[in-house]
């Protein structure tokens, strides 16, 4: 199950523009900050007038409702309490990866409807990619018993450096013919909803970071799979994507002793060219046919294979490298391991902790929590239904959804 993570809170600006009262509204209910009127009322600053009228239309929409009682708040009357309508729309999410992708469907209450594991293979390019993921989409609103007009957001994660203001991957080395190709246009013809397209990496991190207490934040989160991949989020739960969305793109930074390897990227000693799963199962895939797949690398760690066991250590040690690095230049409190191969066993987190802790100073590790992922192969999915809730109630869609809920 997609599990229920936090929502961010609006940030309150004092404008008074509708939509902009309307998203603040909704998002604080939302987010369980504030659940009554006299609730907004002391969120928002506004007047009970201000809040009542702004309120209205989203109660009219069928976009907010009052559902009982709320706790009460001194003397009086207990107030209602107000939620968001979970079937007022769904956001659909698709976590994918080099040769599969994860689906998802929501309400807007975070409640999981359906989920599917499909095949999908991108190095067919994007034609045959969209229209696997655009079926498996499908099927899975179909399970959900929910129709397509009935999605106010899709949220994409691609295996690799995404533009995700065009909505476009930018040069990614594991997806042939995909550069500059317009995903989030192609899926928003197919779908009539907002598209969201990001770094899959990003995804789980906001998941990651959003299903811990606010206080684990900031947080690196990283993946050593098919390459090796970086995501923030910064101390307010929010995703740090850089100038251009290259932000937390880790595995092409370069490690000693690694100039005669090669990258898929072109350039040579890349971390990922030496340390990734991919990697160590390019090493150890000489002679032996019982390892073709990653899936097969991590199965050998499960049961204690000595080549495995030995290879990932060794491939933990570059990777602890660049993540001390990074300790020092954003300082996280929390460091997230995820991937199937740290899920395998505990020999990249060991590995990678053990030169963070020796090569970082004291300041920079004195409070640092570095461990597995809470959420494991669900981070992507509770990362992208998050997301995808947050932009529906955004300022620039909640009267979409105000209109579609209506309808």
């Amino acid at each position: 199950m997609v599990q229920p993570v936090r929502l961010a809170l609006p940030q309150i600006t004092g404008r008074s523009e509708g939509s902009v009262v309307r998203s603040s509204l909704a998002r604080l209910i939302a987010s369980g900050a504030a659940s009554s009127r006299v609730a907004l009322v002391r969120a928002t600053g506004l007047s009970r007038t201000a809040v009542n009228t702004h309120l209205e239309p989203l109660l009219a929409a069928g976009v907010v409702v009052e559902d009982g009682q709320a706790a009460p708040e001194g003397r009086g009357r207990p107030a209602h309490r107000l939620a968001l309508a979970p079937r007022a729309g769904v956001v659909a999410v698709a976590d994918v990866g080099t040769q599969s992708a994860y689906l998802a469907v929501a309400d807007l209450d975070q409640t999981e409807l359906a989920r599917r594991h499909i095949a999908l293979d991108v190095s067919l390019g994007p034609s045959a990619g969209l229209d696997a993921l655009a079926r498996g989409l499908l099927g899975a609103l179909e399970a959900a018993g929910v129709a397509p007009a009935a999605v106010r957001c899709l949220v994409v994660g691609l295996p690799g450096p995404v533009d995700p203001r065009l909505g476009r991957p930018v040069r990614p080395p594991i997806m042939p013919g995909w550069d500059g190709f317009p995903v989030g246009d192609a899926l928003r013809d197919r779908f009539g909803c907002p598209v969201l397209v990001d770094n899959d990496v990003n995804l789980r991190a906001l998941g990651e970071a959003r299903a811990r207490p606010p206080q684990e934040s900031p947080l690196l989160y990283l993946t050593v799979g098919t390459g090796i991949g970086g995501g923030l989020v910064d101390a307010d739960g929010v995703l740090h994507r850089g100038a251009d969305g290259a932000a937390g793109d880790i595995g092409h930074v370069r490690v000693s002793a690694a100039d005669d390897v090669v990258c898929v990227c072109g350039n040579v000693g890349c971390v990922e060219a030496v340390a990734s799963a991919g990697a160590v199962l390019r090493r150890l895939r000489a002679g032996r046919e019982d390892l073709v797949t990653i899936e097969d690398l991590a199965d050998r760690l499960r049961s204690g294979d000595p080549d495995a066991v030995r290879a990932v250590r060794e491939a933990a040690e570059p990777i602890g490298e660049v993540v001390a690095a990074l300790v020092h230049f954003y300082n996280p409190r929390t460091i997230v391991v995820g991937g199937l191969i740290s899920s395998a066993s505990d020999d990249v987190l060991a590995g990678v902790r053990a030169v963070v802790y020796r090569r970082a100073l004291p300041l920079a590790t004195r409070n640092l929590l570095l461990g597995h992922s809470v959420l494991g192969d669900g981070a992507g999915l509770a990362g992208g239904v998050a997301a995808g809730i947050e932009a529906v109630l955004a300022p620039d869609h909640i009267d979409a959804l105000l209109g579609g809920a209506s309808a």
